[in-house]
């Protein structure tokens, strides 16, 4: 029989497991809240802003007009808002564009 203290320690990594995913986001300039399957990413405008989520680096590359042109894991893509497109296997949507910042939804697609 397995005594308490090894179901304790086996169920550990288990529930460590979703704040070690949501550690794992962040960037510069950017505000990030993620889950295991998606990040909704606050880039600032103005500055050199990027972060690091889902294992890829994702980075605001410019605005013009309702389009916003990222670079995410590499591939450089442009999404109008509210709009989704495809990239390294990522599902992203620009949600808003204000003066401010862009706020972005990147989620795995498979």
């Amino acid at each position: 029989m397995t005594s308490p203290l090894k179901r304790r320690l086996a169920v550990l990594p288990l529930v460590l497991l979703p704040l070690a995913t949501v550690a794992a986001c962040g960037g510069e300039n950017t505000k990030t809240d993620c889950n295991l399957n998606a990040c909704t990413v606050t880039f600032d405008r103005g500055v050199d802003a990027n972060a690091s989520i889902l294992g890829v680096k994702a980075e605001l590359v410019s605005v013009q007009g309702n389009n916003v042109t990222l670079k995410v894991g590499g591939q450089q893509i442009t999404v109008p808002v509210g709009e989704n497109e495809q990239s390294e296997g990522f599902n992203v949507q620009v949600q808003s564009v204000t003066k401010d910042n862009v706020v972005v939804k990147i989620s795995n697609s498979g």
